[in-house]
């Protein structure tokens, strides 16, 4: 079965044209991780295509997504990207750098880093910033509209109500949450804010990424305490709503690639018609239709 991998990273090696402005390599790594890189670590785990989520640290200016895009182009059969731009300024620049980004074969959209403060680079964690509703990002929603393509968010719970905002705000823009809203100690399944996922859901415009799971779970493969979250997502959005990625290789030093993926086939409680759905045709319905 085809499986695509809808969250991964890769950046280039530090050189004078692409140089690495900010230190956010995760720990453990000195050097690249390169399109090549994933590439030959998909072939290993079995994972037919992957989305590359670029990186903050070559900024959000012009040449951003110069190494994603790069990417692309070297495995235009495998690779996947989605950008980052900045979302302030003229209002017909922002719409020009968001043409730009998506005009790329195989860019899938942008992403809003929710829960940190904006700035040029990631800044500090707030779980509760609401810079993403400002009235100033209307251009960037009405241009994502019109030229439909996607808008990644990654939010903490406790910005989950402001995306429920936003979906009916804008209900033409296809809006991706990443990592299911980043489960972590202060948060519950069954419990607010965290539970705002289920009006979320009420929204047809949204999807989850079933993300990241070793970075939020606190035991071993395959990750069983996260399991009630997984569920209730599955009940709330159904299957065709949700899609499985890895957030490779930030996952420091909790697991290796295979692992951050291979969970799922663990969860008894997810079918074989859920498995292909979050496997794949849910990025099918949403990114190639």
């Amino acid at each position: 079965m085809r499986f695509v991998d809808t969250h991964t990273h890769t950046w280039g090696p530090n050189t004078e044209e692409l140089p690495w402005p900010v230190d956010v390599l995760p720990p453990g790594w000195e050097g690249a991780y390169t399109g090549h890189d994933l590439v030959a670590d998909m072939d290993a785990a079995g994972v037919a295509e992957s989305v590359m989520v670029t990186t903050p640290m070559y900024g959000r200016g012009v040449r951003a997504n110069e190494y994603t895009m790069r990417s692309t182009e070297a495995y235009p059969d495998r690779l996947w990207g989605v950008g980052l731009m900045d979302f302030y300024g003229d209002p017909d620049d922002v719409r020009a750098d968001l043409r730009r980004v998506v005009g790329h074969d195989r860019m899938l959209g942008v992403r809003m880093h929710a829960c940190l403060e904006y700035a040029e680079h990631s800044t500090e964690l707030n779980r509760t910033a609401d810079w993403i509703l400002d009235d100033e990002l209307d251009v960037v929603w009405d241009e994502a509209a019109e030229l439909d393509t996607s808008i990644f968010i990654f939010p903490k719970a406790e910005q989950i109500s402001t995306i429920e905002t936003l979906a009916g705000r804008y209900p033409d823009v296809q809006i991706v949450v990443d990592h299911m809203a980043f489960p972590d100690e202060t948060t519950d399944p069954d419990a607010a804010p965290w539970t705002d996922f289920e009006s979320l859901a009420d929204h047809d415009n949204v999807a989850v990424k079933v993300s990241s799971l070793p970075r939020s779970s606190e035991e071993a493969w395959p990750y069983e305490d996260l399991w009630g979250y997984v569920r209730n997502l599955l009940e709330w959005f159904g299957p065709e709503r949700l899609m499985l990625g890895s957030d490779y290789p930030w996952m420091d030093d909790w697991a290796d690639y295979e692992s951050c993926l291979s969970w799922v086939e663990e969860a008894e409680f997810a079918s074989a018609r859920d498995y292909a759905y979050m496997a794949h045709r849910t990025f099918e319905r949403i990114h190639e239709s």
